[in-house]
């Protein structure tokens, strides 16, 4: 598939498509016990990246119904056909982890032979190793992919691998196992298993021993992902001489720079300030940024019949409010945010930019339950420098159904250049910032802050 542009430019407004979307995704198709999930795992450990998954296509078989799931459990269903997965939900699940979206897959039970009502979140990763006997079997799958494989290994061995796999992980009977796979799995090897040989990019013999074709598939996966970082980097530095050139953003609200506010500011910027001070002053500063940002919420009118008999003209909140945290350092905000909303709903975002390329990268993710129905949501991080976090932290926001407009970024200092940036990309988006620093400053608010 064509990549898509990190940043492009219409007649009103520019987009950001952050550097997970598009991600690669590699195919491993094999007869079962042929070691594909061996392959797949030694490919991440060579890879030693953060945000690499497998997905396993057997999550994705079809509910039984009480006839198939009776047979199921006497060994007489066959599992190894294309009609017994959902490839419509897999071809769906895989072309919104490829536009950068989340997916709920599928949790199947084996020892039931049943899907399960939970499902598990999938936000999209660097890269999907998507592994099972028809990996390669479908079109449309076929064209999602980036590398395609193949593994190969003597039937014999995948039966005697099956069996120890079956007994020890799905709780079955070795009379079963052999019954299935003489019935079922070599007939279907036969007819859809093997033919994806042939429309294979590589065919790895032997499986996990064979290093050389394995070492193959890492070195190819790492030049895919150099190529899309060089292009991710050069399209942010197009974003930053575009946003160079236009005013800063009416929506970007500054704090007004009040004698306490500078003093405050005067007290955590002096190197020789105590920890126990800085967090002091500091939650003090942060109170009043959360507090401006309260001003950015939605209030309904709510009338009040006062003690004194007087009916006063009042405001109501709208709907929850929420926040998030940019971690490590939006935990710095997190004791203002409750002294000011004590009961509000909180969440997390590990995002970490990679020193090497300057490419913001997704460690960890908890949002809160319905955040998509919350009337506001406060994205909460004590500096931004070239907005690349931000950029990524309200991606992620907007993709789990956040409205751009319900969200107010809070910041003690950002560089200029940072919030044109940010604002460029999103121009409904709040920014509530301290004060506007020097471009690329160092973040040092949450280490003198932890004091670590």
């Amino acid at each position: 598939m064509e990549s898509i542009s990190p940043v492009y430019s219409a007649a009103t407004e520019k987009r950001y498509s952050p550097p997970w979307a598009d991600l690669s995704i590699i195919g491993i198709a094999g007869s079962s016990g042929s070691g594909k999930t061996s392959v797949a795992m030694e490919i991440v450990k060579s890879l030693n990246l953060p945000w690499v998954v497998i997905l396993v296509m057997d999550s994705f078989y079809k509910s039984l119904n009480p006839d198939q799931h009776a047979k199921a459990h006497r060994n007489e269903f066959d599992f190894d056909c294309p009609d017994a997965l959902d490839f419509d939900v897999l071809v769906n699940t895989l072309k919104d982890l490829k536009q950068g979206k989340k997916a709920d897959i599928p949790v199947y039970s084996f020892a039931h032979h049943q899907r399960q009502p939970q499902t598990t979140t999938l936000y999209s990763p660097r890269v999907l190793i998507l592994e099972g006997i028809l990996a390669l079997h479908d079109p449309r799958i076929m064209e999602l992919l980036d590398v395609k494989i193949f593994v190969e290994a003597d039937m014999d061995v995948c039966l005697g691998r099956r069996i120890m796999r079956d007994v020890r992980e799905r709780g079955r009977d070795i009379d079963g196992i052999i019954k299935q796979w003489f019935t079922y799995v070599k007939p279907s090897y036969k007819y859809y298993v093997e033919p994806q040989r042939s429309v294979s990019d590589i065919i790895i013999p032997r499986g996990i021993e064979n290093k050389t074709a394995i070492d193959m598939v890492v070195k190819h996966i790492q030049r895919k992902l150099e190529e899309k970082s060089e292009k991710h980097s050069a399209e942010l530095h197009e974003l930053k001489k575009i946003a160079a050139d236009l005013q800063l953003s009416p929506n970007v609200l500054m704090m007004p720079q009040t004698p306490q506010f500078i003093g405050m500011n005067t007290i955590l910027q002096n190197p020789e300030t105590e920890q126990v001070d800085f967090v002091f002053y500091f939650d003090r500063l942060a109170s009043l940024l959360i507090e401006k940002a309260l001003d950015s919420a939605s209030y309904d009118p709510s009338f009040v019949n006062t003690p004194q008999g007087t009916t006063y003209n009042g405001l109501n909140p709208v709907g929850v409010m929420s926040a998030v945290a940019i971690l490590r350092g939006g935990s710095c905000l997190e004791t203002a945010l409750k002294r000011t909303i004590p009961d509000c709903i909180t969440g997390r975002v590990l995002i970490q930019t990679n020193a090497r390329n300057e490419e913001p990268e997704l460690h960890y993710l908890k949002l809160p339950d319905g955040i998509e129905t919350h009337a506001t949501v406060m994205l909460m991080d004590p500096q931004m420098a070239s907005g690349g976090a931000a950029l990524m932290a309200v991606r992620i926001l907007i993709d789990h159904g956040v409205e751009e407009q319900k969200i107010v970024f809070v910041t003690c200092a950002a560089g200029k250049i940072g919030l044109k940036r940010l604002t460029t990309v999103y121009p409904r988006l709040k920014v509530i910032v301290g004060r506007i620093e020097e471009e690329r400053e160092p973040r040092w608010m949450e280490k003198r802050y932890f004091g670590c």
